[in-house]
């Protein structure tokens, strides 16, 4: 009863934590944007460049620092067998072309890279690559604009409606500003996982949002227990599945690290959303209609 008796006095209080992190959130992207010239840091899929993969063993700091000079953009990362976690490869990411990369990986190495054999040379142009980076951020967009419709269509009210709203945008905004403090560079896997953050981030949403505005039965605090029991369940099954599938695929694949990484971090700020940001603004709407 007192914890009840305290979140009655206190829920429209907690509105200002997820506020500060939204104000937070807003005004370090726009930072970022005028110092970087873009909301994200792109790698080699969405600006265009070279992937070259090479199945040898090498010291990944020394060839960084042979290297940073001679390519833009140099990201270098290892691949381990996951039961030894034994170095199998290295891949050497940059916006050079693909002749120029190879040419300067062989001579530090000095040996010749076949494809097929000791090597994968993948190259993307760069106008391909800006094509698809904005397809991919349309494609978000309509996503998220469909959401907010059906929203709107299934809830009927104002209020409700754009709670659920402002939460999963919350989501997708505090996401993207850890992934970027994290200094990853977004992929299209990166990309494709804040459209599946948008599934994630409504359901638990429309969860509550139903308990508390469709249903009748029991007190306001008593339909937020129950949807918390539930939504609460849901999440954190997700939110621990995503982890262990993170901690096994993170030393072989970089896509799926970055799709699980990005729902990992989405799904730990949509606990904040529901049950802080949602939970307050669905409760003061209820207690003013009544």
């Amino acid at each position: 009863m007192e914890r009840k008796n305290w979140h009655d006095k206190n829920y429209k209080k907690l509105l200002v934590i997820p506020a500060i992190i939204i104000l937070f959130s807003v005004f370090y992207l726009i930072s970022f944007n005028s110092q970087n010239g873009e909301f994200m840091k792109r790698d080699i899929s969405l600006t265009g460049g070279t992937s070259i993969t090479v199945f040898e063993k090498t010291e990944i700091t020394n060839l960084e620092l042979a290297l940073k000079d001679e390519l833009p953009d140099l990201t270098i990362r290892t691949i381990y067998e996951l039961r030894t976690s034994e170095q199998k490869a290295f891949v050497i990411e940059t916006t050079a072309d693909s002749e120029t990369a190879k040419k300067v990986v062989e001579d530090f190495l000095e040996i010749d890279l076949i494809e097929g054999e000791n090597a994968d040379i993948i190259s993307t142009g760069s106008m391909f690559g800006e094509d698809f980076y904005k397809q991919l951020l349309i494609a978000i967009l309509v996503a998220f604009v469909f959401m907010a419709i059906v929203i709107l269509i299934i809830f009927k009210t104002a209020v409700p409606s754009l709670a659920v709203i402002i939460s999963a945008f919350a989501n997708i905004l505090m996401t993207l500003v850890t992934f970027n403090l994290l200094g990853m560079k977004m992929s299209s896997a990166g990309i494709v996982a804040f459209l599946m953050l948008i599934g994630y981030s409504v359901d638990t949403d429309v969860l509550l949002t139903t308990r508390m505005i469709k249903r009748k039965e029991g007190t306001i605090n008593h339909r937020i227990v129950g949807a918390m029991k539930t939504g609460i369940t849901m999440t954190l099954t997700s939110l621990f599945a995503f982890l262990f599938a993170l901690f096994v695929v993170r030393s072989f694949s970089q896509e799926l690290t970055q799709i699980f990484t990005v729902l990992v971090i989405g799904l730990g700020f949509d606990l904040i959303n529901t049950w802080v940001t949602n939970v307050s603004i669905l409760k003061w709407y209820v207690e003013a209609k009544k």
